[in-house]
Parts: C-alpha cells; sequence; structure tokens
C-alpha cells in the first residue's frame, strides 16, 4: 500500500478507533460475562449480548441466574454509554468537515487512477461543447474549473470535476498531467491560457496542449509557451461557415465521419532513418498498407528544411517549416523518414497499421470520429 493510500485510511478510520473499541468491549465483556456466570456456548453468549444491546428482547436464551441478570444490567448501562458517546462523535465530525474529507479523498483516490485521460481547463461554452464531442468518443475526461455554477453545471452533466485554480502547477500536477494523454486550455481569458501552457509544459514537456485564443497574438504566444496547436474559435467557425456555403459535402462528411467508429490519425514517422528499417525508400504499392491493415491513407506530408519568415517578435525571428501535401497519394509514392502519414480507418484497422509500420513510429496523434 502506498503511503498516500496509508494515510488516507488514517484519516478515514482514526476518528472511528474509540467508539468501535469501545462497542468491541462491551460485546465481548458481555459475552465473556455471560459465559462466566450462565456457562453458555460463545453463541449463545454473543447473541443474547446483541439482544440486550439492541432492545430487540426476543426473550432470554435460557433462565438467567442473579449473577446473569447483574451482567445484563451492565450491558444495557454500558450500550447506553457507547451509544450516545457514538452519536456525540457523530456530531463533532459532521460540525468539522469530516465527511466532506471523506467524499474529497474517494475523488483524490478516482483521480490518482486516471490514466491516458484528457484534461479540460474551464467548462464555459467552448468547454462544455469540448466536453461533449470527447464524451461521446468514450475518452475519460477531466475538468478542471474553479468557478462554483460551472462546476455544478459539469457534474450534473455527469462529468468528473476537479474545482481548483488551472493556472497553478499543484492543480494540474493533482489533475494527473504526468498521465494523461492530452491537456485542452479552454478558459475565457488569453492570459489565463497562457500560464496553464506554461505551467504545463513546464511539468510536462511530452505532454500535448491545445490552448484556445482570441486573436493572432495570443495564438503567437501561446506557440511560443509550448502549446502543439493553438485553435481560435472565431476563426475555426468562420472557416467552417465558408465551407458549408463553398464545399457542403466536405462539411457533410465531416458529420457523418463524426457519428462513425472511424478516425483520422496522423502518424509521424521517425525523422531517423535507421528507424525506419525496410519501410525507407520502399512505396505504398510495395508496402501494401491498405491491403495489410484496412486503413486508408489519405495523404503524406512531407517536411522541408526551415526558411526564414518576415514574422518577429519583440525584436526576434522566427523560422518556420514549409512542407509538401501529398493528398490521397498513389502506390508509387515512397516512405521516407520525418514523414507524417494522416490515416482514416476504424481503431483496429489503425492498431493493425501501428503494428505494421512497427519502430518506424514516433507518434500518433488521434482525431476521433
Amino acid at each position: 500500500m502506498s503511503r498516500a493510500a496509508r494515510g488516507d485510511w488514517q484519516r478515514l478510520l482514526g476518528p472511528w478507533l474509540r467508539p468501535l473499541s469501545a462497542l468491541v468491549l462491551v460485546v465481548f465483556g458481555g459475552a465473556l460475562g455471560y459465559r462466566i456466570t450462565e456457562g453458555w456456548d460463545w453463541g449463545d453468549c454473543l447473541w443474547m449480548v446483541l439482544i440486550t444491546i439492541t432492545t430487540i428482547g426476543y426473550g432470554e436464551v435460557e433462565i438467567l441466574s442473579q449473577a446473569g441478570r447483574l451482567v445484563t444490567v451492565l450491558i444495557i448501562a454500558g450500550g447506553l454509554v457507547v451509544v450516545q458517546f457514538t452519536l456525540q462523535r457523530f456530531l463533532q465530525l459532521t460540525e468539522s468537515g469530516y465527511f466532506r474529507s471523506m467524499r474529497y479523498l474517494r475523488f483524490s483516490r478516482t483521480l490518482r487512477r486516471m490514466q491516458n485521460h484528457v484534461i479540460l481547463c474551464g467548462y464555459g461554452r467552448i468547454g462544455r461543447e469540448i466536453a461533449e464531442q470527447i464524451r461521446q468518443d468514450g475518452a475519460p475526461l477531466l475538468v478542471v474549473e474553479l468557478d462554483e455554477a460551472r462546476k455544478r453545471a459539469a457534474e450534473d452533466s455527469g462529468l468528473l470535476v476537479l474545482q481548483a485554480d488551472a493556472t497553478l502547477d499543484e492543480t494540474l500536477l493533482e489533475a494527473g498531467i504526468h498521465r494523461c494523454r492530452s491537456l485542452v486550455a479552454a478558459l475565457p481569458s488569453n492570459a489565463a491560457n497562457l500560464y496553464v501552457i506554461l505551467s504545463a509544459r513546464g511539468l510536462a514537456p511530452r505532454c500535448r496542449l491545445i490552448a484556445r485564443s482570441d486573436s493572432e497574438e495570443a495564438e503567437r504566444k501561446l506557440r511560443l509557451a509550448g502549446a502543439n496547436q493553438v485553435v481560435s474559435p472565431y476563426v475555426a467557425g468562420g472557416r467552417t461557415m465558408a465551407a458549408t456555403a463553398l464545399r457542403p459535402l466536405a462539411v457533410d462528411f465531416m458529420d457523418l465521419l463524426s457519428g462513425s467508429e472511424c478516425e483520422v490519425d496522423e502518424f509521424q514517422l521517425s525523422g531517423d532513418p535507421r528507424d525506419m528499417g525496410e519501410l525507407q525508400g520502399r512505396s505504398l504499392a510495395e508496402l501494401q498498407l491498405g491491403r495489410r491493415s484496412g486503413a486508408l491513407v489519405l495523404a503524406i506530408r512531407t517536411p522541408a528544411p526551415s526558411i526564414p519568415t518576415p514574422f518577429s517578435y519583440r525584436g526576434a525571428s522566427y523560422g518556420t517549416s514549409q512542407s509538401e501535401l501529398i493528398a490521397n497519394p498513389s502506390g508509387d509514392v515512397t516512405l521516407e523518414a520525418g514523414q507524417l502519414l494522416v490515416v482514416l480507418g476504424t481503431k483496429d484497422q489503425l492498431r493493425r497499421l501501428t503494428e505494421l509500420l512497427g519502430r518506424a513510429v514516433q507518434g500518433i496523434d488521434s482525431m476521433s470520429g
């Protein structure tokens, strides 16, 4: 048992040790008294003590002697004292917040058992939509929300909620930042989201971080802070509306995909040719990945050397990588180190593809349907 678990059990059972000890003393002391005075077997002795303490009144096991009646009087008196003592302890614990602490301990044990979950910071209008989509996909979700009203709203929706300040390191550690699959910063303030991303990146350098922003400047700062992906609800909403106006069939297809068992995953191949093994330089037609796994390769992105761009921030210049995107690749396209494969398939098909690629896969990012 871990040290934290031992501490939880001590806080849970500690206040009840005295009442339980007093009850055990009365029960076994009374049974011993009947054993000595009446000579009954232990079963009859314990049964007599039980019906006496609970005042059930089934009647005596056998006719009691004077000494046996004295034992009965002592058991009744001792039972009254124990009951009164237990009630007083119950009231004291209620006033001291013991039962609230017990609920928090159960909640803490639940948090410690969570693995490969999504941490959602903020349960506003955007956070509600994010939570609903993640829950539909069946992924474990933990909401971090400080506002009491929003916390209750999330709990009413059946979500697990940690009421705390998401910008603090201890909150992210309690939420399981080292065990989660990704963190989404969807707080209303750009500054708050920036603090969350900075804290999360410092605590878990390999964690996937997604942040909400309301401006291009905020997006740049969030990316510099370590966000893997920055999404503006206004930009995303505008693009969706424009796509609906110009390419309604494509939008309908994405809606259809969201209701199916299929997923679109990004398979990042290792940049080291040695990890690629026999896959290096071989074409899709030779490898037959689609036939062997059932998954469909939608696109391949090939990295290109970094080139300077006019973008600068506070006097510092930053370069970006321009890459070539091959949509609907033919069988002649070859696999190279550092490529990113965009693949469509069910969970089983994507799992088989992962096994086929082996150690060539450096990372997988999922866009669940």
